[in-house]
């Protein structure tokens, strides 16, 4: 039996979401996807979800507009999720949240943290402060969450090259293609006690 039940916070494509629903089916993460929550009707995750056959919600201000948290922690709770996974979710959880899945919520951010990030360091905007800083290693980092923006203790690292000739594409492509391995793994770690949340 799977030992983690994983839920799913996305705001866009996905593709995080995707390699860790991935590793799982392959039997390399012994862990249950349970539940996927997107605050964007039209993002890919929510289709990656129905495609999987895993419960999915919209949920955001235009579907709950005077409890959005509420609604996601019921959402969550419901599905009888241990451990909360943000795969590119572009919004700040509420308290409530945080303090029912204290030091249970993980986040992987593109960037050595605690380099490149804060508020408003996301997505391409962190690689192009790496390529304008000239530094020679970037990479993903998976970090738990806390009530600040990519602060939370940081449970693994991969260092990728930057090289003379990056773009903020190629920069971007060569560290998602880690986090794609690295969150799984961290999971896994987990899952089996390696890591003590």
């Amino acid at each position: 039996m799977p030992t983690l039940n994983l839920g799913f916070l996305v705001s866009h494509g996905g593709s995080n979401m995707q390699a860790i629903i991935d590793a799982c089916k392959k039997g390399w993460l012994d862990a249950k996807p349970c539940v996927v929550i997107s605050n964007n009707s039209e993002s890919q995750a929510l289709q990656r979800a129905k495609n999987e056959g895993i419960p999915y919600y919209h949920i955001s201000k235009a579907t709950n507009p005077d409890n959005v948290d509420d609604a996601i922690l019921d959402a969550l709770i419901n599905h009888n999720v241990e451990i909360v996974v943000l795969a590119g979710y572009m919004k700040k959880l509420g308290d409530n949240i945080i303090k029912k899945y204290h030091g249970k919520i993980l986040n992987i951010h593109p960037a050595l943290l605690p380099k490149y990030g804060g508020k408003g360091m996301y997505g391409y905007h962190v690689h192009e402060a790496v390529l304008a800083a000239g530094d020679k290693a970037s990479g993903p980092t998976v970090h738990i969450v806390d009530s600040d923006y990519d602060h939370g203790r940081i449970l693994a690292q991969r260092k990728v090259p930057v090289y003379p000739d990056d773009t903020v594409e190629t920069l971007s492509a060569r560290v998602l293609e880690q986090e794609h391995i690295i969150y799984a793994e961290t999971l896994q770690k987990i899952a089996c006690g390696e890591i003590v949340l």
